[in-house]
């Protein structure tokens, strides 16, 4: 097995690597501070983004994307993970690839400006009553001639305040199963400022301030059917395009922070002297950092593990949902041990510590908590042995 890394990996990662120490470390503090990206910086930093050829590096070559392989997409991934989600999220933008699904019109509407960084989309999937169960979704699409009719509300939709068009997921029909009646689900392509739908403000976060969340509500909101994003009533094959994806986004991410997060209890270990000595000498804290070592190898091969096999057409959700379980719960393990190697200073603004150690909570919730994940890979189990 090769581990090697091809010269074309190691510039993905050092381009990335150095444009996020050079234009996106210089601004965490800011959008700590004050809880906002503004929307100047967010337009500043995205076209240099673009420049450096680093936007929408996850899509395709054919649609004008960077046409990374998973495994390469996952190097860059990690390189960006190391900073403020707000920053390399909002500002070095890679477009949900449930985009691929848009035919005829939709493409030039919404695909390809997207991936040359003129529109954004938000994804609208939770609701108040179904969060991880989205079967149980209320917001519906009921078809009245040749358009659907849009009522119900969706919560913790991330970015949608400044977010162009929305993929909405929404109830469009049922159907019988082995267990019983379950719901159908449509995906539509809405335009924000359509009649029927308003974005209101969402929660406060403590994880990835900047990074705004909103509640969606539409009320008797018309669309067309030519809205439909793949094919009425298909909406979770379109979805299960997307979930494997953004789990493997999520695990990669992870990495990236663990690694900042390690580095820097390192450096403190050899520098913070105490009882005569550094206080990477004390076996309390040289453990530490050992343990912290093994958990972040350990979860960035699983992780690079699932990419692979997608490169090679073999990847499972088992795959996907192992490296996000892994990765998500490694990041909560590392930064609480490197914020406790630095003590008191860890819990202060001054590194950025606090904010890795406050942004670690969100992962293992979204995306799939680490509850679903754990059903996918038991599930994925026992069903070949019939339990």
């Amino acid at each position: 097995m090769d581990f090697s890394l091809t010269e074309e990996q190691q510039l993905i990662i050092k381009t990335t690597r150095d444009f996020v120490r050079r234009e996106l470390y210089p601004h965490e503090a800011e959008v700590e501070a004050t809880g906002k990206l503004r929307p100047e910086l967010l337009a500043e930093l995205r076209e240099k983004a673009i420049a450096a050829g680093l936007y929408a590096a996850n899509m395709p070559a054919e649609v004008g994307g960077g046409g990374l392989d998973a495994v390469s997409w996952v190097l860059y991934e990690k390189e960006l993970g190391a900073t403020s989600y707000a920053l390399h999220y909002g500002c070095v933008g890679r477009p949900s690839n449930i985009l691929l699904a848009c035919a005829g019109e939709q493409r030039e509407r919404y695909l390809l400006p997207a991936v040359r960084g003129e529109r954004v989309e938000c994804l609208a999937m939770t609701e108040p009553g179904a969060g991880s169960d989205l079967r149980s979704m209320k917001t519906s699409a009921t078809i009245e001639g040749d358009e659907l009719v849009i009522n119900g509300t969706k919560h913790f939709i991330s970015h949608a305040d400044h977010a162009d068009f929305v993929i909405l997921f929404a109830a469009s029909g049922e159907e019988r199963s082995e267990r019983g009646t379950r719901r159908l689900i449509t995906a539509v392509l809405i335009d924000m400022g359509t009649p029927g739908f308003e974005v209101l403000p969402g929660y406060q976060n403590v994880s990835h301030r900047g990074y705004t969340n909103s509640i969606l509500r539409f009320s008797n909101c018309r669309v067309p059917k030519s809205a439909v994003l793949g094919e009425l009533h298909q909406g979770f094959e379109v979805a299960n395009t997307w979930l494997g994806a953004t789990r493997l986004q999520v695990a990669a991410g992870c990495l990236g922070r663990a690694e900042r997060a390690l580095e820097l209890a390192k450096q403190w270990a050899v520098e913070r002297v105490q009882f005569g000595q550094k206080i990477g000498k004390f076996q309390g804290v040289a453990f530490k950092l050992a343990d912290m070592a093994v958990e972040l190898r350990a979860a960035e091969l699983l992780t690079l593990e699932a990419a692979w096999k997608l490169d090679q057409g073999t990847a499972s959700d088992m795959d996907m949902a192992i490296a996000k379980l892994k990765a998500t719960e490694m990041l909560a393990m590392v930064a609480d041990e490197a914020l406790q190697i630095h003590g008191g200073m860890g819990l202060m603004s001054d590194l950025p510590l606090e904010r890795i150690w406050r942004d670690a909570r969100i992962e293992r919730i979204w995306d799939g908590t680490s509850e679903v994940q754990r059903h996918i890979i038991s599930r994925s189990l026992l069903r070949p042995l019939g339990g």
